[in-house]
């Protein structure tokens, strides 16, 4: 019978927001898969779990893979963990995922902790429809990148470090023009959790003079000249209605 891999959300700052449910599944599981062992071990003592765990992160996924999979199908049941926030949003954890479903092998993945989230209903900007965007390109293919997004239309989502934050806020502002509005969210659930709001101009100013610490997600709203025109679903048929009228009254 085959075992079944458990996708285990952790806090992306404040150790609280594990939720009950995440802590009983890495208690009882055989093996947690860990981004970094070191930093997981943190949230393990602070929870009194004792699970072994092992090291699966994006430089031997592939060589780790085919062994992980036996184990699955020998049925062992397997928990895998991020250093934090939800695993394969930004951080290892699809190759396994996705061939775990090529094999047939049962993978739950449990609700919690992203930073993406938070972040966008923290921004002001509309949320209804978003677009999820996660690191951009560092080098090749970067500025092409940000030309294709310079049109989308719907609230936009990136992450970024503290070191290259000026330079993207720049480069955005470059691409999207400076007076677009967007906001800067760092350390979220943290002690120094802070959000900054206004036009990527008056954020490039903000962060040039305050050296930026902690994990960040800019949000940067849409373009507003390829928003869509509110279409009255019922235009067509009231103008059928009136020309059945007209028709009518010719009739009489």
């Amino acid at each position: 019978m085959s075992g079944k891999l458990y996708i285990v959300p952790t806090p992306i700052g404040n150790l609280d927001d594990m939720t009950p449910r995440a802590v009983s599944v890495l208690r009882q599981v055989s093996l947690i898969l860990a981004e970094d062992t070191r930093t997981s071990s943190v949230l393990m003592r602070h929870y009194g779990i004792t699970t072994p765990m092992r090291s699966h992160h994006k430089f031997n996924e592939h060589e780790t893979l085919p062994s992980l999979v036996s184990s699955l199908q020998a049925g062992e049941q397997i928990a895998l963990v991020s250093d934090a926030g939800t695993p394969a949003i930004s951080d290892p954890g699809f190759l396994l995922a996705r061939e775990c479903r090529k094999q047939g092998i049962e993978v739950e993945t449990l609700p919690g902790a992203t930073a993406f989230v938070p972040a966008l209903v923290n921004s002001g900007l509309p949320c209804d429809r978003f677009l999820f965007e996660g690191f951009l390109p560092v080098k090749k293919g970067r500025a092409s990148r940000l030309a294709q997004l310079a049109t989308v239309s719907v609230t936009m989502v990136f992450y970024e470090s503290p070191l290259r934050l000026v330079k993207t806020l720049a480069q955005l502002a470059e691409a999207f023009g400076a007076d677009r509005q967007a906001s800067v969210v760092r350390e979220i659930s943290k002690l120094h959790n802070t959000t900054h709001h206004g036009t990527l101009a008056e954020l490039v100013a903000e962060f040039s003079s305050t050296t930026p610490r902690g994990e960040i997600v800019i949000v940067v709203a849409g373009c507003e000249s390829e928003q869509h025109e509110k279409v009255d679903k019922y235009a067509q048929f009231k103008q059928k209605t009136h020309l059945l009228s007209n028709q009518d009254y010719e009739k009489d």
